[in-house]
């Protein structure tokens, strides 16, 4: 709306350290690193000297077996990433360059079931 602020942040991540049983069925972000890929994603942000992107830990996304899963506001961009490769592709093309990483995508109708 014309009559909004402006955004606090031009770009925040949430990532989802959400933690689970060992064992349960839909699995957990934390189990899969995700703790320690949202902390390289930090600091590779402030490493790249990206300015007003804020990156977040995140309760349960709900999309754990899928994981780790994060999403990007404002654009409502879902990712998964496995590891800093992939964190540092959706860093340079998409928080940087305003792109998307099509192979890391999430879909709405990408789990879990409901």
């Amino acid at each position: 709306m014309p009559s909004d602020p402006k955004l606090f942040y031009g770009c925040h991540v949430f990532c989802c350290t959400n933690v689970r049983p060992e064992g349960h069925p839909r699995g957990s972000c934390a189990r899969k690193n995700a703790v320690e890929l949202r902390n390289y994603m930090k600091d590779k942000a402030k490493e790249m000297g990206l300015k007003e992107v804020r990156i977040n830990t995140a309760g349960c996304l709900d999309r754990c077996e899928l994981g780790p899963t994060m999403v990007i506001y404002p654009d409502g961009i879902w990712y998964r990433y496995t590891n800093q490769t992939d964190v540092d592709e959706i860093l340079e093309t998409h928080v940087k360059g305003g792109g998307r990483v099509e192979r890391l995508m999430l879909k709405p109708e990408d789990g879990p079931t409901k």
